[in-house]
């Protein structure tokens, strides 16, 4: 038994932050799947950095260039493709879970996290394209994304709602779950075989707070504020997951929209990293973790129930950081911009890099690498 194993009997999933066709093809995704993983999330920015960074696509792109197909194409063909490999080797967790894990996340375009009527659509898209009941379609937690998801859910469509930062944030996203559950219930739709999750993310929080503690001389905070904030969501979790209104979607089979916790590699080197696995560990949680935290996890993190521990010293230290003069709440709003930002800025670099090495096959006929430095 590894420690995947037991976390899963703590309630936690851990889930993979990563994506590659060599992950896939190499048959290391299923040598992790067999350790006790349950899941895989995806970016712009994992997709850059697999389909960009390397030469493991290049047989494909070639093949893609010369049928004819424009860039977006030729990056949903190279990406989904990753998603629907990686989807059938988690369909044997799902089956088991009973379809409570197993799942694969896909991002929409991050260029529509302010398109509600466009993100909609293109989730709709994906989810049909993708044709795997166990794949999640990612739409930010923006304004737009809302009731976008609300929508998604009343359709059917599994969400992984990304990108929240703060505790409104995450009630706006649970309240957008709840009411698409009760659209799918009105329209005699299965709210048994919709699954969502919400992805809080962790590091990026600490990195913003530590700067702003480290301004005013101030230090016995850092590397707190974003424990202490998730676990802040999770109390907020079990109190709206247990009350009458959620009560009448679960009598009829409906899954709690678990909290997963994103963005949960160290960004200090002084801190330990294990620490936003070690430290959120709870039943109905999901961690997504990036390879080397996975693989450190696996090697020294201490599995314990710790998401709902210190509770009455979270709240000390947030009315402390108040009393300093940081205010949270701004720094949250700060970091969903940067984020959706930089999500965007992923993007357009990979599809940048595919216009580039397509236009150069349409110039001279010549098969081009996608790997770095070969032109």
């Amino acid at each position: 038994m590894t420690k995947l194993h037991e976390l899963a009997e703590q309630g936690q999933a851990i889930w993979l932050d990563y994506i590659s066709r060599s992950l896939l093809r190499s048959g290391e995704l299923q040598e992790l799947v067999d350790q006790g993983l349950r899941g895989v999330t995806s970016n712009p920015s994992i997709f850059e950095k697999a389909i960009a960074g390397s030469g493991d696509y290049d047989e494909d792109l070639n093949r893609l260039v010369r049928d004819g197909r424009s860039v977006a194409e030729i990056y949903e063909d190279l990406a989904m493709a990753d998603i629907r490999s990686a989807a059938d080797i988690l369909r044997p967790v799902y089956e088991k879970s009973g379809g409570a894990d197993g799942f694969v996340s896909f991002e929409v375009n991050p260029a529509l996290a302010h398109d509600t009527e466009a993100t909609i659509a293109e989730a709709r898209r994906l989810f049909a394209s993708l044709e795997r009941p166990n794949v999640m379609i990612k739409v930010p937690a923006t304004p737009a994304g809302l009731p976008a998801t609300e929508t998604l859910i009343g359709e059917g469509v599994n969400v992984n709602v990304t990108l929240i930062f703060s505790l409104d944030q995450y009630e706006a996203v649970a309240a957008a779950y709840i009411a698409g559950l009760e659209q799918l219930a009105a329209s005699d739709g299965d709210v048994g075989k919709v699954a969502s999750v919400a992805s809080f993310f962790i590091s990026r929080i600490d990195s913003a707070v530590d700067k702003a503690l480290a301004n005013i001389g101030s230090f016995d905070l850092q590397g707190k504020i974003a424990i202490d904030n998730a676990k802040s969501a999770y109390v907020r979790f079990r109190d709206i997951f247990s009350g009458e209104r959620w009560q009448k979607l679960a009598a009829q089979g409906a899954r709690v929209q678990r909290p997963l916790w994103a963005s949960t590699s160290t960004k200090n080197p002084a801190y330990p990293d294990t620490l936003y696995a070690d430290e959120l560990i709870g039943q109905d949680t999901v961690n997504t973790l990036p390879p080397a935290t996975l693989e450190a996890f696996l090697d020294h993190g201490q599995v314990a129930p710790t998401v709902e521990t210190d509770l009455d010293g979270v709240k000390a230290r947030s009315s402390k950081l108040a009393q300093l003069g940081i205010d949270l709440d701004a720094i949250t709003n700060k970091v969903l911009d940067e984020g959706v930002a930089a999500f965007a800025k992923s993007f357009e670099g990979l599809i940048a890099s595919i216009a580039e090495k397509r236009r150069r096959l349409l110039d001279d006929g010549q098969q081009v690498s996608t790997s770095p430095g070969i032109s």
